[in-house]
């Protein structure tokens, strides 16, 4: 029954927050930042599968968020809404309701064979090569997009508004709130589960010594290509969501900053560790959101307060451990894979 608790706990949590909002509880701006922490998350936890625990140096997270987030919207525009460019809408705007998160992986589909593009060439680069690579895989999709006036080009992509009304006219829940905080619980599922595997000690292996662990008869090759595509797929999904919780995506979102941004996460939780990217992306996502009305100056603000961080705690907030490890009594409810009863 332990190996259920954070599971059990979890479920509950998230079935206070949709009642809140179902209820108008909650200012729905507040909601938007709960949304928005979930996004970051599953950019940050995603994110440090390859620059934490694998220990490549990735720069280009946003590229495969706004392949996720193009795929994704597109599909549910052309499936469910009428719009002068895609003509009428393939499917009924209420079948929605099932088939968005099967767009929602799709985009996750897509994003994670771009992140071959990512993948393939770190079987000969690391280090800054690598964030050269992923640097130009990000401008890459972002100047294709730029390019595609099919999809709205420079001027970005809009109508997801509409498929989310659709689904609340079927059932009238916060559609979109349920699908970020279902793939949150997943994402985080799923990569304690994986980093925790046989498999997922490999990739570790990697990060300690490439040249070792193939010695020891490590495939680093495959090892490299599944957490690649992992980590981008995961990026796609929250680029999915990100979308349709604006109803509107440009590709000037995604550049170098937002890259950065999951970057910094992911530093300031400490690397290879996945309560620390969770806890990183919270404390950011509230932070940037506190200095919001300094407009500009909060580039000044929060880069210094990272400054004073790596000065004073350059491994970051967890460094290697997890939430376990700092309050051990935690353990009885929070089994570590490999130890459950």
């Amino acid at each position: 029954m332990r190996r259920f608790t954070s599971l059990i706990l979890y479920a509950l949590l998230s079935l206070v927050i949709i009642t809140a909002a179902q209820g108008r509880w909650v200012n729905p701006y507040i909601l938007q930042i709960a949304m928005f922490v979930g996004i970051n998350i599953i950019l940050s936890t995603s994110l440090n599968l390859v620059n934490g625990y694998m220990g490549e140096f990735s720069v280009g997270h946003a590229g495969f968020m706004a392949v996720g987030a193009y795929i994704t919207s597109v599909l549910n525009v052309w499936l469910f809404s009428s719009t002068k460019v895609f003509g009428p809408a393939v499917l009924s705007p209420s079948s929605a309701i099932y088939l968005f998160p099967v767009t929602l992986i799709l985009g996750g589909i897509g994003a994670a064979v771009v992140g071959l593009l990512v993948a393939i060439p770190s079987f000969r680069t690391r280090g800054d090569y690598l964030a050269i690579i992923t640097l130009a895989v990000n401008y890459i999709v972002k100047s294709s997009i730029e390019n595609m006036q099919v999809i709205g080009g420079a001027r970005g992509f809009m109508g997801m508004s509409g498929i989310v009304n659709a689904m609340q006219e079927v059932v009238n829940v916060p559609w979109v709130l349920i699908w970020v905080l279902t793939s949150v619980g997943v994402t985080v599922w799923l990569l304690h589960r994986f980093v925790n595997s046989t498999y997922g000690k490999g990739i570790v292996a990697i990060r300690d010594d490439e040249i070792a662990a193939e010695i020891m008869s490590v495939d680093t090759r495959r090892m490299k290509i599944v957490a690649f595509m992992l980590s981008s797929g995961l990026a796609g999904i929250a680029g999915g969501l990100f979308a349709h919780i604006l109803g509107y995506i440009n590709p000037g979102t995604f550049t170098i900053m937002k890259s950065t941004e999951a970057l910094v996460m992911v530093y300031l939780g400490g690397m290879g560790s996945l309560s620390g990217a969770i806890l990183s992306a919270v404390s950011l996502t509230l932070i940037l959101e506190f200095f919001r009305p300094l407009q500009v100056a909060k580039w000044v603000v929060v880069p210094l307060l990272l400054i004073l961080l790596m000065l004073f705690r350059p491994e970051g907030i967890m460094g290697h451990r997890e939430f376990t490890d700092v309050f051990p009594a935690l353990r009885r409810f929070f089994p570590s894979h490999g130890k459950e009863k």
